[in-house]
């Protein structure tokens, strides 16, 4: 089907042709329009269109009244202030538009393709091998596998890239002492609990790096063996090579079993870490040193820039090769650029990485631009994130002071909304529970962090997280349900559009917030902006609420006005679900 225009492109382009036609010159000129409580919506360029042409900015708005076309779309049109526009659409444009949207077979509601789709790699959830995933690895997670929902959903070709840190010097120590404790990594066979599977693998590998670092901390001989160690498997030596593989299979496992809880598809082919760019390491410092682009510094091979100084006023290089020879993140980053650029024919990379990496990445997007791999027609951005937060507004900690396990805050969360579930529960059985639990506490957790702007801090607090006021996922889950409760209770009652039907306020509010989920579908994914879309759906879940409350369903008051509020209900619900599982929130049937 093709895509609906929505009301406020209707109305953009309406008063589009009155600007041009009464004034040849206005050709082009955007009318600002948006929603307004004074009107349905308010166009606001005239003010700046008057000064640019050297007019009284309340009589030009007078004459683009004149000529705008009312009926169909428009019902009313009037100069307010100093030259603004309030305009008030009809009431059958608004139903006539949804139903337009409920007519879409794809189930897409109306909501269009990109028109030239690009190829975008993003790069999120970036684990390390060997080491337990920790609150820190959540918001990259959550906001990349969002945005790939959004870019995929709106046409976009998206390449996902898993950056796992899979090499390093502590691969030497672990690999040493495994080769030397064969029978450590020893567990029984994965069962079909991939989670239990999972953090059994992580038990093990966190035992094996503890008990590593003991004998390498205590063991001079060992630390030459494990240093030596280092060489033979930056060397390739097969043996070595199969070691580390060891690590890596076991690592996943456990990756696999967090990104399972937390709801989340991570495909094996998506997972290039930093040991996939190892060929190309020699060649990227090559080329930057040929072109000079990096210059040797006290043996390091490094990238200066005129506006990067440390405290003391000396340049603070981007070092790509150490002093003695071996290779920095640099090296890898700006390996990855080159296969993502000239490989994978990337137009655009996106890195959903903490905020406190900002200035690496903004040293290794401008050595790529100096040595001409990032040309003028690919954009490279680090889509940056602030901290996770405890309540106290400090960084979150356990009582310890030790960094949260990933795990035991998303098992919380689950155990917290199962309680919810349970207290709210009709005729639910304890596996129903549970799974809405599931489904309700992960939801609670990528809300919270979804629906706050990525570079800030956001505090952890579960239990305003699944709360049943207020904006959380849980208030949307539930009008949700609440909708197809009512649509069940229908029996052979269907939801039918009436246009011709005049719509209550709190109808009209409803519908035309509902017809703005195209626009607001296609602005979060230009702008990687998943909390734009998050806002949209909890004022979307309270409009409802205003609606449930003034409006009754099943009890209006002529057999129309029930199918037309039935049409409503169904309308609201499929929005809620697509736009919340652009969020990677799944939404209950019954809670």
């Amino acid at each position: 089907m093709a895509s609906v225009t929505s009301l406020s492109d209707s109305v953009q382009q309406h008063l589009a042709s009155a600007l041009s036609a009464g004034l040849p010159e206005a050709a082009g000129a955007d009318p600002l329009l948006r929603r307004s409580d004074r009107a349905d919506f308010q166009a606001n360029g005239i003010l700046a269109l008057a000064k640019k042409v050297k007019a009284n900015p309340r009589e030009l708005a007078t004459q683009v009244v004149g000529r705008v076309v009312t009926g169909d779309v428009i019902k009313e049109i009037e100069v307010s202030g100093p030259g603004f526009l309030n305009v008030t659409i009809t009431d059958k444009a608004i139903t006539e538009n949804l139903a337009a949207r409920y007519a879409d077979e794809t189930g897409r509601l109306g909501v269009p393709y990109a028109a030239n789709p690009g190829t975008t790699v993003i790069d999120y959830a970036q684990p390390n091998v060997a080491k337990e995933m920790h609150v820190g690895h959540l918001r990259s997670a959550v906001i990349g596998d969002s945005v790939v929902q959004l870019l995929e959903f709106t046409g976009e070709n998206v390449v996902r890239r898993h950056h796992i840190g899979d090499w390093g010097t502590q691969f030497g120590m672990l690999i040493q002492y495994l080769d030397e404790h064969p029978h450590e990594l020893d567990h029984k066979a994965a069962t079909e609990d991939t989670a239990a599977s999972g953090e059994e693998a992580m038990s093990n590998l966190d035992r094996l790096y503890k008990a590593a670092r003991r004998k390498f901390d205590s063991d001079e001989e060992f630390k030459t063996r494990a240093r030596r160690r280092v060489v033979d498997l930056q060397a390739g030596d097969p043996h070595t090579l199969a070691m580390w593989q060891k690590f890596v299979d076991e690592s996943k496992i456990y990756f696999f079993s967090v990104f399972e809880k937390l709801d989340m598809e991570i495909r094996d082919p998506d997972i290039v870490g930093e040991s996939g760019y190892n060929d190309m390491l020699a060649e990227t410092c090559r080329l930057l040193e040929d072109s000079g682009v990096a210059v040797r510094s006290e043996g390091a091979l490094c990238v200066f820039f005129e506006d990067i100084k440390g405290p003391d006023g000396n340049p603070v290089p981007l070092i790509v090769q150490k002093s003695d020879g071996g290779y920095g993140y640099a090296a890898t980053d700006l390996s990855a650029i080159r296969d993502r650029v000239f490989n994978l024919k990337a137009d655009t990379l996106l890195y959903v990485v903490d905020a406190r990496q900002s200035l690496h990445f903004k040293m290794v997007f401008e050595t790529a631009r100096r040595a001409g791999w990032l040309g003028d027609g690919v954009k490279a951005q680090q889509l940056a994130f602030g901290t996770v937060l405890g309540k106290d507004g400090k960084p979150f900690k356990t009582r310890e002071g030790e960094t949260v396990r990933l795990v035991d805050l998303l098992d919380e969360a689950i155990d917290r909304a199962s309680a919810v579930v349970r207290e709210k529960a009709q005729d639910l059985s304890e596996e129903e529970i549970a799974e809405r639990g599931a489904q309700v506490g992960i939801g609670a957790v990528k809300y919270a962090d979804l629906s706050t702007s990525a570079n800030r801090d956001y505090k952890f607090d579960l239990d305003q997280m699944v709360s049943l006021n207020g904006d959380t996922s849980v208030y949307l889950q539930y009008a949700y349900a609440r909708i197809r409760s009512i649509l069940r209770k229908a029996g052979e009652l269907r939801p039918v559009a009436h246009p011709e039907l005049e719509l209550a306020a709190a109808e009209r509010a409803l519908g035309l917030h509902a017809d703005a989920f195209a626009e607001t579908v296609r602005e979060a994914a230009r702008e990687y902006a998943p909390h734009k879309l998050a806002a949209y759906l909890y004022q979307l879940a309270s409009l409802y609420t205003t609606f449930y409350d003034k409006c009754p369903v099943l009890k209006a008051e002529t057999p129309q006005q029930v199918e037309n509020r039935l049409f409503l209900c169904d309308i609201t619900a499929r929005t809620l679900h697509q736009g919340m599982a652009l969020l990677g929130i799944r939404t209950p049937e019954r809670l």
